[in-house]
């Protein structure tokens, strides 16, 4: 760790003033006090090497604030853990979740195609179905890639178990991704409704799979995967509702964590496979 630079100190009234900057490895992060008419204490955060695209200020306890810069190249673990204080401060709810079950860990996934195919595949079935899917078709393949999807064809995804549906979606990723309609090597570059219309455009690939994508992959602070079950019966428990939420009702819900909605739908899962495995004790 080393730390540089050092010593302003703001007024009443003066804004932020940093007067450090430390870095982590994973980002710098700027300390000072952010005064707003009144004193006041707090830390601007900027984690790794996020373009930004917005700034938002949570208030915690109504005095200290810490200031969260969202942006293009999404959470690192220091900014997860930053996101988690943060909420946990302001939402009673969350913070209860983190003290009983601990912090979320940073779930991620590999950049890349194979990946999008596993999201597909997971689509309204189990994870272990669809594991046990996706290995049998990636040794039949050879290589999870563009050009051998596309060799085997629909028909040949059809013959390793996927459904009539899953293999044309399948077929219809690896040919976006081949002619460039779908860049995957660049989609961290784009910005949160940019790299959702990309990856919606492909069939196949709805609000939820690409929202998967872009939490467990481009790790992006501020989405919120529609429709996640697991989610609802968070909200449900959360709020103390009699049923889950339907999806319209849990997007504003969520709209109360932005911009870290991501972290706090980590938080939300965190609680879900808590409780899972306490329901299921052996479950693995």
């Amino acid at each position: 760790m080393v730390g540089v630079g050092a010593t302003a100190r703001g007024l009443p009234g003066a804004g932020f003033a940093p007067f450090g900057l430390v870095w982590f490895g994973l980002g710098w992060f700027g300390f000072g006090w952010w005064v707003n008419g009144t004193p006041g204490g707090g830390c601007r955060v900027g984690v790794g090497e996020w373009w930004v695209e917005r700034v938002a200020r949570f208030r915690l306890r109504g005095v200290w604030s810490i200031d969260m810069v969202g942006g293009m190249q999404g959470l690192t673990e220091v900014g997860l853990r930053a996101g988690i204080d943060a909420l946990c401060a302001r939402d009673a709810g969350l913070a209860g979740i983190v003290a009983l079950h601990g912090r979320p860990p940073m779930w991620g996934r590999p950049r890349g195609f194979a990946t999008l195919v596993q999201i597909i595949l997971e689509q309204q079935v189990s994870l272990k179905s669809a594991a046990t899917l996706y290995a049998r078709l990636e040794t039949a393949l050879g290589a999870m890639t563009p050009a051998q999807v596309m060799a085997h064809g629909v028909g040949g995804l059809r013959a390793n178990g996927l459904t009539r549906q899953k293999a044309a979606y399948v077929h219809a990723l690896a040919v976006h991704v081949h002619d460039g309609r779908l860049p995957l090597h660049a989609l961290h570059t784009r910005s949160d409704a940019d790299s959702a219309a990309l990856l919606q455009a492909v069939p196949g690939i709805g609000p939820w799979s690409a929202s998967i994508y872009q939490l467990m992959v481009l790790r992006r602070p501020d989405v919120w995967p529609p429709g996640d079950l697991a989610l609802h019966k968070q909200l449900q428990r959360l709020h103390g509702l009699a049923t889950p939420p339907d999806s319209a009702t849990a997007i504003r819900m969520a709209d109360a964590w932005r911009p870290l909605r991501a972290v706090a739908a980590r938080i939300l899962w965190q609680g879900y496979l808590a409780e899972q495995r306490v329901r299921s004790p052996n479950a693995r």
